[in-house]
């Protein structure tokens, strides 16, 4: 697998309180998003079975990518169908 980062668009909004956040995250989870985001090693060359396991670390940031990604597919799709004043993401 390649490292993606910085190949795909950061997904924020700006919350009620006029913070920047992820789609989906709060302001807490969006900041522990991005620390573990940034200390995770970047893959390169052979991979190996034991890197395959994901750890604590890694199966957190899937957990908060994973919130994020389905409020995003949400929110898009809400946009599209000319929602987005109704949209949770921005009360």
């Amino acid at each position: 697998m390649s490292d993606l980062r910085g190949h795909s668009p950061r997904r924020y909004v700006v919350d009620v309180s006029g913070r920047r956040v992820l789609v989906g995250l709060t302001l807490e989870e969006t900041s522990e998003f991005e620390g573990l985001d940034a200390s995770l090693p970047v893959l390169g060359g052979e991979v190996h079975d034991a890197e395959l396991v994901p750890s604590a670390i890694e199966g957190r940031w899937v957990e908060l990518y994973d919130k994020h990604d389905k409020a995003w597919i949400k929110w898009k799709a809400d946009l599209r169908a000319g929602q987005q004043d109704n949209s949770l993401f921005f009360n």
